[in-house]
């Protein structure tokens, strides 16, 4: 079966060659690490000094701390992709929320219906349903919301990293949503 290369992006993506030598790395080393380039990045790449800024944000706001962990965190990016119907962050996020989770089929769950994921604790819980808010009804957000978050043990750091990823991916899905952002393949078969 011969499988059609998909157009990634709307926009030109530039040949990798192209590409500053920085991001050039940055391309090695995700094809070292998960096997492939996201194709996020090759969509960000044609406009190379801002993939280097989203770049060093997003791994700046998945840097696990004691009060939210990794798994959390790829938690709020679905959960807010999903509200968002971005189907990128959905197929790219929900395989990272697989290898993250631990349990590919809880995972999954909270990817399509984090209300139905049986499992979660309640701080789990309040923190999906302030990402949602947060992304459905932004004007809604008070500081009550927050102080429901420290209700459950989150210090006001981690309260802020809430608000942090799920703020970044409302802009990631934005962007992925009016840039025909298509998500790679391989994503799919990823930490199942």
């Amino acid at each position: 079966m011969t499988i059609v290369s998909e157009r990634i992006s709307w926009f030109p993506v530039p040949d990798e060659s192209e590409l500053p030598p920085d991001l050039q790395g940055l391309f090695r080393a995700a094809r070292e690490r998960i096997g492939f380039v996201p194709n996020v990045f090759r969509a960000y790449s044609f406009k190379p000094e801002r993939l280097s800024a989203w770049f060093a944000h997003f791994r700046l706001l998945h840097e696990p701390t004691p009060g939210l962990s990794a798994a959390e965190r790829e938690m709020i990016a679905v959960v807010v992709s999903m509200a968002n119907g971005c189907l990128y962050c959905l197929v790219a996020h929900g395989a990272a929320l697989r290898e993250a989770w631990g349990d590919p089929a809880m995972a999954d769950r909270i990817t399509l219906d984090w209300r139905r994921a049986e499992g979660l604790t309640e701080r789990q819980q309040a923190i999906c349903a302030h990402a949602e808010k947060l992304t459905l009804r932004p004007v809604e957000c008070t500081e009550a919301d927050l102080d429901a978050l420290r209700a459950h043990g989150l210090e006001d750091g981690d309260v802020w990293d809430v608000v942090e990823v799920a703020a970044m991916y409302n802009l990631t899905n934005r962007m992925a949503l009016a840039t025909g952002q298509i998500p790679n393949r391989e994503y799919h078969a990823l930490a199942r």
